[in-house]
């Protein structure tokens, strides 16, 4: 993919930390790159698994660093790390092209499921067709903040730490929404797996269930 298509760094650039890169990004494009290289796959299969088609993707993963070159002489770390920064930005622009596309959010259901996302934990795969369906179905109903979560958690794998930085909250905070975020796909199973099989109304996510 094109994307990826870029000459390996020197060695003492890619040892370098993501701050030290950044200071000299400021004024060398080999330094930039090699920021490029650490975080373009993961900011890739972020967009990805937002956007549904790898052309979107890789697009809006070219517009990501675009946008992340043309800031860096103004970037300074106030408690938000770049990678956190290139989330940032990147949710942005995913939020934009679905404004502008009128289009729902689209995660390819084998392949999300096939990470391992399940009910209790995360090392658990979903192997029924139709639950991998009713729970993909629930995670779309999802508030936007605990879809982004998930998104965050098994597409990017990053931990709660890392997590917090990008949604502006803490380690804790996030752990408990993860935490809740599960049960609540939980009771969305249960409840459409009771409504097929009797008359019951299902239950929407209530507004402070979203918090």
């Amino acid at each position: 993919m094109r994307l990826f298509n870029r000459q390996s760094k020197p060695v003492d650039l890619v040892d370098l930390s993501d701050a030290e890169l950044v200071e000299l990004a400021k004024t060398s494009k080999d330094a930039f790159g090699a920021l490029y290289e650490r975080y373009v796959e993961k900011i890739y299969r972020y967009i990805y698994y937002r956007t549904g088609n790898h052309h979107d993707a890789e697009d809006l993963t070219a517009g990501v660093f675009f946008r992340a070159m043309g800031h860096i002489e103004n970037y300074t770390d106030r408690g938000v790390p770049f990678q956190a920064w290139l989330y940032r930005i990147a949710h942005n622009l995913v939020a934009n092209w679905h404004r502008d596309q009128g289009r729902r959010k689209i995660i390819p259901l084998d392949e999300f499921v096939g990470l391992g996302l399940a009910f209790d934990a995360p090392d658990t795969a979903t192997e029924d067709k139709e639950e991998r369906e009713q729970l993909m179905a629930a995670i779309q109903r999802l508030p936007e903040e605990r879809q982004q979560l998930l998104y965050l958690k098994f597409i990017s794998q990053l931990s709660n730490a890392e997590v917090g930085e990008i949604l502006d909250r803490t380690e804790g905070a996030i752990k408990s929404l993860y935490h809740r975020t599960l049960l609540a796909l939980r009771d969305d199973i249960d409840m459409q797996r009771a409504t097929r099989q009797g008359n019951v109304v299902p239950r929407q996510i209530s507004k402070s269930e979203e918090g």
